[in-house]
């Protein structure tokens, strides 16, 4: 991810776009610092130093170092759903079930893949922020289980059950990737979940599972 710099000298910006283009190149900074160096080394001072602002400008926008984890770790979850969201916009209503999983799976891989800072912020530097940063991977996991199940056209326990199953067998399977530095393998995993999400949906009665 590239930090964009204002432009030097005067501009015609006003403050509060330059205080929109401060946060994010703070955000997009303290992910970039967070996949290199891990949170715990994460300083404030590394963040500015690669946002290219003053501390006083990062204390403007964030409380402290976890706040503006927090703000990043969102930013990288609506990456991700909106690349699923867009993904699902472009498909009409007589797509299969099976093929909208098969897109948006695809999409979702494709995007951790080609982001490799987002995906370390999203499924692996967010266990060590603390406890509000793990409630939020749990809402955002939640929200996962919720788009397979509208998806899937789950209807009682049994069904949610499976897709949340799903979601944590996806979200295992590509953390394990990223931990050992193979993000830009996430694809490789599409067909054998593709086939695992099949069977998984399957067993659990889902009328609209192939």
């Amino acid at each position: 991810m590239e930090v964009e710099q204002l432009p030097r000298g005067r501009h015609r910006l006003t403050r509060e776009q330059v205080a929109t283009s401060q946060r994010e190149r703070l955000l997009v900074a303290m992910a970039d610092a967070v996949a290199e160096l891990g949170y715990a080394k994460a300083s404030v001072a590394e963040i500015i130093s690669r946002a290219g602002v003053s501390r006083e400008t990062f204390y403007e926008q964030f409380e402290n170092k976890e706040a503006a984890f927090l703000a990043a770790y969102d930013g990288a979850a609506q990456i991700v759903a909106h690349e699923m969201g867009d993904e699902l916009g472009h498909l009409d209503e007589a797509t299969t079930v099976e093929a909208r999983l098969e897109a948006i799976l695809l999409r979702y891989l494709e995007t951790l893949a080609s982001e490799p800072a987002v995906a370390r912020t999203f499924l692996v530097e967010v266990y060590a922020a603390g406890p509000e940063a793990l409630a939020r991977r749990v809402e955002v996991q939640q929200r996962f289980v919720d788009l397979i199940g509208t998806i899937a056209g789950a209807s009682d326990d049994r069904q949610r059950f499976a897709c949340e199953a799903l979601v944590a067998a996806i979200s295992a399977l590509v953390t394990q990737r990223i931990c050992a530095g193979r993000g830009s393998e996430l694809r490789e995993l599409h067909e054998p979940v593709l086939e695992y999400a099949r069977a998984t949906l399957a067993t659990a009665g889902l009328t609209g599972a192939p």
